[in-house]
């Protein structure tokens, strides 16, 4: 019944399933979704530019554009020639935009290539000699740990994990501490050099969650 008045006085209606794109979709127009039917006032009316129905790689989407309305919603769309493609590039934009965000909150950056985690576990272990009792092999075990980054990574690049741990600790004890891993080239190499840096603020918050 009310989709026959809504064609009868010319009204597009949309149908959103999710909660999520309803929020987008709000926040896009400047609307305020309502929980029961009843006049909206000026305040709970939106604004759109235009509203179009469009086909993007054999799928009808309805297509909102409020460039003028200051909104800060923007779509990417992605299109690719296997679903595992998309997944990709899918995952990369999602890191590119979390990355964003923390830079937002804390831009500071430290060296990455598995750098600074082979620089704590040498100075846990150095701090572990200081220690007594199951205190010293805990905090040896805790910075032992911190190996299976560039193990990790030194085993996916088809690499010789032992001997370039071997290499890192040797040039961090030589005072190097931006010394990473070079994939490509299969070495040692500074990570300031190949322009490799990781965020502060995320490398903080997962060692700090295992530490508490």
């Amino acid at each position: 019944m009310a989709l026959h008045f809504c064609e009868r006085y010319k009204l597009m209606v949309l149908k959103v399933s999710s909660k999520f794109e309803l929020r987008r979709l709000c926040r896009t127009t400047g609307a305020v979704a309502l929980l029961k039917l009843s006049r909206p006032n000026a305040g709970e009316l939106g604004y759109a530019d235009s509203v179009s129905v469009e086909e993007i790689g054999g799928a009808r989407v309805t297509v909102v554009q409020n460039e003028g309305g200051g909104n800060s919603v923007a779509s990417v769309v992605l299109r690719g020639s296997t679903d595992c493609i998309l997944d990709d590039l899918e995952r990369a934009v999602d890191d590119g935009v979390n990355t964003y965000k923390c830079m937002c909150r804390d831009s500071r950056i430290i060296p990455g290539a598995a750098a600074t985690e082979v620089e704590l576990a040498k100075k846990l272990k150095q701090f572990s000699l200081k220690e007594t009792g199951l205190d010293q092999h805990a905090i040896a075990k805790f910075g032992e740990s911190f190996e299976m980054v560039p193990r990790t990574l030194s085993e996916n690049a088809g690499l010789g994990a032992m001997e370039i741990i071997s290499s890192l600790y040797a040039e961090h004890a030589a005072g190097n501490v931006k010394v990473g891993i070079d994939l490509k080239e299969g070495a040692c190499k500074d990570a300031s050099i190949m322009k490799i840096w990781d965020l502060y603020i995320t490398k903080i918050c997962s060692f700090s969650y295992p530490v508490n």
